[in-house]
């Protein structure tokens, strides 16, 4: 899968993935941004409850028309020192509705160590490449 981030200006960027669909991200003022858009940090979270939401909802297709909410709420701890990454990531699941506790906690542990590519992708190595004016450029052994 692709995705496609295009810088529109100061620190707004628009990706766009295979659905076609686009979101835009950008900085808060206090990174130089306008704080037109959310940010990678606040999307990432976001990825993560909808894949979390996603699976939970396919797992539980014959409890749906007993759920009359469901809301994930994460909430993400980050470092001190930069890269602040997280941490630790909780998630608060908010479901009202008539579906036993042990089924929505079974659908819940499926989708996080079972379904979900995003909380799997959290793990992911990360390999940059550079293509600078068209041509690929190795990266260097050591940066200073």
């Amino acid at each position: 899968m692709k995705v496609s981030t295009i810088w529109k200006g100061k620190r707004m960027f628009d990706s766009t993935g295979p659905s076609g669909y686009s979101v835009g991200m950008d900085a808060t003022p206090k990174y130089g941004g306008n704080g037109e858009g959310m940010t990678p940090m606040e999307l990432l979270l976001a990825g993560l409850g909808g894949c979390m939401g996603i699976d939970i909802t396919m797992i539980l297709d014959r409890f749906l028309p007993e759920i009359t909410r469901l809301e994930i709420e994460a909430d993400g701890t980050r470092k001190e020192a930069n890269p602040s990454g997280f941490t630790a990531i909780d998630l608060f699941f908010h479901i009202d509705g008539n579906v036993p506790d042990y089924r929505l906690w079974k659908a819940i542990l499926m989708a996080e160590e079972k379904y979900c590519a995003v909380s799997d992708s959290l793990k992911a190595e990360i390999h940059p490449h550079l293509i600078l004016n068209g041509v690929e450029v190795e990266k260097p052994e050591k940066t200073s």
